[in-house]
């Protein structure tokens, strides 16, 4: 089994395409949807479809739960503000009930999936250094557990003490945990402007980091049309 593991599309249709259709080239079996499927891009209703035909685990993430409102119920920043109360003109009603009413957290196979972390979910906090990841693995139940939110790619180990590694091929040993951030499908904030996902090779016991270029000008020119705001389209190009 070859498991396509993504998170924060963000509504960015392109990018999405281009992460399915490699996972495609590289055999996954099974995909597994991290959360964030809207916000800041300008196709969120289209990327919400994509995600329900796949028929795939989900769970949810911080602009989902914001999108599923009819206002904001806590502050974000103006341009995610922006972005978000856009996103909700521009999704059905019935986007808006299916993304309320994904879970937090789930079990797929054997490893854990989630947004943000897993001792407050709903609080969406941030896992970025070694402190962070100590209380999400206090509650970490299977070897192997994939988060989001972040827009970085990253994966925590716990042997002991908690170390980040970083390794384009992470070999899992079942006596060890690990906390992996799968990065971002729709809006990288690491330099790199590639799409990133992970493919989880159950067969191997290897969690592979990948990159996929995708046709950012389109995403761009089209939150401009869709009259968001400029830094969101420049961001892009960025990976910032």
């Amino acid at each position: 089994m070859r498991f396509a593991i993504f998170s924060d599309l963000h509504g960015n249709l392109e990018a999405i395409t281009a992460v399915l259709e490699d996972a495609q080239a590289h055999e996954c079996t099974h995909h597994v949807c991290l959360g964030d499927v809207v916000g800041y891009n300008a196709n969120p209703h289209e990327c919400v479809e994509i995600v329900q035909q796949l028929d795939c685990p989900v769970v949810k993430g911080n602009h989902d739960e914001q999108a599923s409102l009819s206002t904001s119920s806590r502050d974000f920043n103006e341009l995610a503000e922006q972005a978000i109360n856009w996103t909700r003109k521009h999704l059905t009603e019935a986007d808006r009930q299916w993304l309320g009413d994904l879970r937090l957290t789930r079990q797929v196979r054997d490893f854990t999936i989630v947004h943000a972390t897993l001792d407050t979910p709903a609080e969406w906090g941030y896992v970025v250094n070694n402190l962070d990841a100590v209380a999400s693995f206090t509650y970490q139940h299977t070897p192997v557990c994939f988060y989001g939110h972040t827009h970085v790619a990253a994966a925590f180990i716990r042997d002991g003490g908690v170390k980040r590694i970083k390794e384009a091929e992470l070999p899992i040993d079942p006596g060890q945990k690990y906390f992996i951030n799968v990065g971002s499908v729709g809006q990288p904030r690491d330099g790199d402007p590639r799409a990133a996902y992970c493919i989880y090779h159950t067969d191997r016991e290897i969690v592979e980091q990948r990159r996929v270029k995708y046709d950012v000008a389109t995403a761009q020119r089209k939150i401009l049309s869709a009259g968001l705001p400029r830094l969101l389209a420049e961001r892009l190009e960025l990976g910032r």
